[in-house]
């Protein structure tokens, strides 16, 4: 698993840092909120905001893709493909059994794919203004700038 070792998540959170202009990336996110079935696995903020760059160094930030990272509450970064699939393990259920298929698949494989989609997000997906997605104020606690 490709990753970085960052300062560690405080209170046991996990973040998911997206790109706040990513009509794709805003999809991920309300997906992420739909399935998550304790309600509170993560906490998201765009790579664009503060939060990000306030536990990032910056040393760090120019190598990190600009989609989508996770930073799991033991202080790893995750990143493309590996980020997703964690997202997915974190999830549970039949979301859990789908990443651990996909995991069989090489990590070049599915970084190359990964990187294909993130090429042409804006172009599929749309380009978004506001770096957080709309959400039902009571799913807005979980959101930092």
């Amino acid at each position: 698993m490709l990753c970085f070792r960052v300062l560690p998540v405080a209170q046991d959170l996990e973040y998911i840092f997206y790109d706040g202009h990513c009509g794709l990336c805003h999809r991920a996110v309300k997906f992420v909120l739909n399935h998550d079935r304790a309600g509170n696995t993560f906490r998201f903020a765009p790579l664009q905001g503060q939060t990000f760059l306030s536990r990032m160094s910056s040393k760090q930030i120019p190598g990190l893709p600009d989609s989508f990272v996770v930073l799991t509450r033991e202080g790893s970064l995750l990143l493309r493909s590996d980020a997703s699939l964690y997202v997915m393990r974190r999830l549970g259920g039949g979301w859990k059994t789908l990443a651990s298929i996909l995991g069989v698949i090489p990590r070049s494989a599915r970084d190359a794919a990964y990187d294909f989609v993130a090429r042409i997000r804006y172009r599929v997906f749309g380009r978004q203004y506001d770096l957080c997605p709309v959400v039902p104020p009571n799913l807005r606690a979980r959101f930092d700038p």
